[in-house]
């Protein structure tokens, strides 16, 4: 005979799978996305935006320069940027320039 499933279990089960569900689109990402830093706008940022920040979502200026979006690969060295040095989006964070 077998023993029911206990909801402790279910509860266990369905917290795995929403894990390994979630990770699934950070993979999509990486085949055909890249990082580029300094050209998301303010609050829309996909993640790294410095000390004391949570993540995503917490730029506090357009394109700024430790905040990165996702763009398609091989673009983002030629989507605008008002604060990079280059005056386009970089692989890596950079200190915004002044003025």
């Amino acid at each position: 005979m077998s023993s029911p499933t206990t909801p402790l279990s279910a509860v266990a089960i369905a917290l795995a799978l929403g894990t390994a569900i979630a990770a699934l689109p950070a993979t999509a990402h990486a085949a055909d996305k890249e990082k580029c830093f300094g050209v998301a706008l303010k609050g829309k940022n996909d993640c790294k935006a410095g000390a004391g920040t949570t993540c995503a979502g917490t730029s506090k200026i357009d394109d700024q320069g430790n905040s990165w979006k996702f763009v398609p690969k091989g673009t983002c060295a030629k989507t605008v940027s008002s604060t990079s040095p280059t005056g386009y989006g970089q692989l890596v964070a950079f200190k915004e320039k002044q003025g």
